[in-house]
């Protein structure tokens, strides 16, 4: 298994996807070897003998019969960075953003990174996608034989389903100057994650329930937020209750932030899983979600579901989520069965028995 490169102060992610596995594969029977690149060899991970860049244009100048040999009987990517190895090899292609919206990407080096990933998609065994959603998609942009492709989805830790001491999550929201029952978004600010909407949404409530209710962001600035971050600076020097965490790095400290919410929203563009909204149901916080790409078929009717691109329907969920007693506690309920469906454990096991099926 390759460890993926990560960006910001907290794993994006495919780094908490990659994390959660090398937690629990273990346990699921299988014996892991860990690998990076040498740039980023680390005491924990073996390293390659060569570079990615060298490594790929080995691949390319040499016939097909020329493999890197690897000592493993599967070898699982958990990016689009594959090579020809000799032994089966797994990849998991967790959306076409790039391919469907570029425009939303890092232009940094696109087109090579898009070529590399359709690569990535013919050379690999076996593809393993995140949700039905992405399966399609996959299809459509990579041209990936659908009978190669296993939908295996992501999950939480176990223990995010208990909830955490209350002292300990008081002590977090005191540390950052919060006050409980806040709306909270988490992820990499970038255009796909629709925070500008949020923030409209959020400045478009009541007064009265901006004075009581903060909205928390976190997540480190991604590609393209120059301007999302100009306003919120903006609404912050205005005199909104708008939080920015952006170097939240601490698992358990994000668990307080979580457990510490009212209401959680996650009204992406575009989300091949979206694993902050599991956290989100683990955590026992009702959930405002996008009804487009793959976030309807994750919340199996556990959020209250909104049209992305209408603020105005944002803000009345984001009340009706704060006011409505009843419905908050319906969702609040959904959302905990749901959660405890969608467990890294389960996704561990599902992806042990693709590596079996290549035996």
């Amino acid at each position: 298994m390759i460890e993926p490169e990560f960006a910001g102060a907290r794993l994006d992610g495919i780094g908490v996807y990659t994390r959660a596995l090398l937690r629990h594969l273990p346990d699921a029977g299988c014996d892991v070897m860990p690998f990076s690149w040498p740039r980023r060899a680390r005491s924990f991970f073996r390293s390659f003998p060569r570079s990615f860049e060298r490594a790929t244009l080995a691949d390319l100048l040499t016939p097909a019969a020329h493999r890197l040999h690897m000592p493993a009987d599967v070898f699982h990517v958990t990016d689009y960075r594959v090579v020809r190895m000799d032994c089966p090899v797994v990849a998991s292609l967790h959306d076409a953003l790039p391919i469907k919206h570029p425009e939303w990407c890092n232009p940094r080096l696109r087109g090579l990174k898009n070529w590399l990933q359709r690569k990535a998609a013919h050379k690999a065994d076996h593809v393993i996608a995140l949700s039905h959603f992405a399966v399609a998609e996959l299809v459509e942009c990579f041209g990936v034989d659908a009978r190669r492709i296993s939908v295996v989805p992501c999950g939480v830790d176990d223990e995010w389903l208990d909830p955490p001491h209350a002292a300990a999550v008081a002590a977090t929201l005191e540390a950052y100057d919060l006050r409980p029952g806040y709306f909270l978004f988490v992820g990499t600010l970038q255009p796909r994650k629709n925070v500008e909407r949020l923030l409209d949404a959020y400045m478009a409530l009541p007064a009265a329930l901006r004075a009581e209710r903060q909205l928390v962001i976190v997540g480190h600035a991604g590609a393209r937020s120059d301007a999302l971050r100009r306003r919120i600076a903006a609404a912050r020097q205005d005199g909104a209750a708008v939080v920015w965490l952006d170097r939240l790095n601490d698992g358990t400290r994000l668990r307080h932030v979580y457990a510490g919410a009212g209401v959680f929203v996650f009204v992406s563009l575009y989300e091949g899983f979206g694993i902050p909204m599991v956290e989100a149901f683990a955590s026992g916080v009702p959930v405002v979600a996008a009804n487009t790409t793959s976030l309807p078929e994750v919340a199996a009717g556990a959020a209250l579901e909104v049209d992305p691109l209408d603020t105005g329907a944002i803000m009345d969920a984001m009340q009706a989520l704060a006011r409505d007693p009843a419905l908050r506690a319906r969702c609040i309920g959904a959302g905990r069965v749901r959660a405890a469906r969608l467990t890294w454990s389960a996704t561990a096991r599902q992806t042990a028995a693709v590596y079996r099926s290549l035996l």
